[in-house]
């Protein structure tokens, strides 16, 4: 049998860390797991378990996010994709609360398999992202980046309802969007979700569809407001070579060579990518990619939230309506680093905009988003060569 590489022995111990973690926090829950356990049942050392997570926390987004990615679309049959915005909506809601239990991270509350070590219910599979929440709503760091990604998540229904009810605009106001419905209809799920996990059988599944469908016929006056103030974004002509990704939206790679706009920004400013799509040409492909400096427990954290809705996006909505935002989390630095940003933090805000292989417009700081995807809409190509 040929040696493994030692590329293919660290990937094989993360996947045997992470694998005992799963059974760790099935068993005990978050908050009892420990780590010397979690390092028993890999038959690891306690430091080999921290040289690939640097904590308990970072290792229980891990296995949620991988958890997620993993689980079969739903419990059940196919959903039929909605070809109204009711239909698509109560579709979104069906995949949402028939997803499966393991994956869900606020499903299933605590199931009773067993007496745990201290004679109290032990959470099983079903219920391993019961912890989730406390533990986001107890750090104020985690708390900001997990309300950008419902942000984001927001966006993403608000596009997909958008491409399949087209708003007409009205004369002399601002252009109409779906944000706000779309958080309403998110709030809702979650709220049926934790409600569902604290008080099991207190609200019945198929309500929260019905109530999801009737939501579409909802009115709440949302208008795009543009930023006002900002810098123009400063012509470039620099190189373009980006890595590899891959899309949490459509789990399919992401365009990064291609013309468009890319916005680079931190996990406390990620709705800023809004600017660009509201302020780009029709047509002109955006990428938010996601930079942060923990990237050990926001990566996690943003594959989780983003793409564990995008699943049920993709189930609700027909590919036509799918939002052509692409959403890829950069946590080794290689895409800010091709943009030519070396420091990235929670509150970076930068955007460049990309034609021909190279980048033709850079802006930084607050409206960076809006000016890029605004100076693509009267300059068309790259910049002159510099004299």
């Amino acid at each position: 049998m040929a040696r493994l590489t030692r590329v293919q022995t660290q990937q094989r111990t993360r996947a045997d860390v992470l694998a005992a973690a799963r059974d760790e926090f099935a068993e005990n829950g978050f908050r009892a797991a420990r780590i010397d356990a979690i390092a028993e049942r890999a038959g690891l050392t306690r430091g080999a378990v921290y040289s690939n997570f640097p904590g308990k926390r970072a290792l229980y987004f891990s296995v949620l996010a991988e958890l997620a990615e993993r689980a079969p679309s739903t419990t059940g049959p196919a959903p039929q994709q909605g070809r109204t915005a009711a239909e698509a909506l109560g579709a979104l809601a069906r995949a949402w609360v028939t997803r499966p239990a393991s994956a869900g991270a606020e499903r299933g509350g605590r199931d009773r398999v067993g007496a745990g070590p201290t004679g109290g219910a032990r959470p099983g599979a079903a219920g391993l992202g019961a912890d989730l929440v406390p533990e986001v709503t107890a750090d104020e760091g985690l708390r900001r980046s997990y309300r950008q990604l419902l942000e984001v998540d927001a966006l993403l229904v608000a596009l997909a309802l958008e491409a399949l009810r087209p708003l007409a605009p009205v004369p002399g106001a601002p252009p109409r969007r779906s944000v706000r419905l779309a958080k309403t209809v998110l709030a809702t799920l979650h709220g049926a979700s934790r409600t569902a996990a604290a008080a099991p059988g207190f609200i019945e599944p198929f309500d929260v569809v019905s109530a999801c469908e009737q939501l579409a016929g909802l009115e709440l006056s949302d208008w795009w407001a543009p930023p006002t103030g900002i810098r123009p974004a400063a012509r470039a002509d620099d190189p373009w070579r980006p890595p590899a990704a891959a899309d949490l939206v459509t789990c399919e790679p992401v365009r990064l060579t291609s013309d468009g706009v890319v916005a680079l920004l931190g996990m406390h400013r990620l709705s800023a990518v809004e600017e660009a799509v509201r302020a780009a040409p029709p047509g002109t492909g955006i990428t938010l990619v996601a930079v942060t400096g923990e990237p050990d427990e926001l990566v996690p954290l943003s594959r989780l939230v983003v793409g564990e809705l995008s699943r049920c996006l993709r189930e609700a909505f027909p590919r036509s309506a799918w939002p052509g935002l692409e959403v890829l989390c950069d946590g080794s630095g290689e895409v800010a680093a091709a943009a030519g940003i070396t420091r990235v933090g929670d509150t970076t805000e930068a955007a460049v905009r990309v034609g021909g292989g190279r980048i033709v417009y850079r802006a930084t700081g607050p409206g960076a988003c809006h000016a890029v995807a605004s100076a693509a809409v009267s300059h068309a190509g790259p910049a002159p060569a510099a004299c």
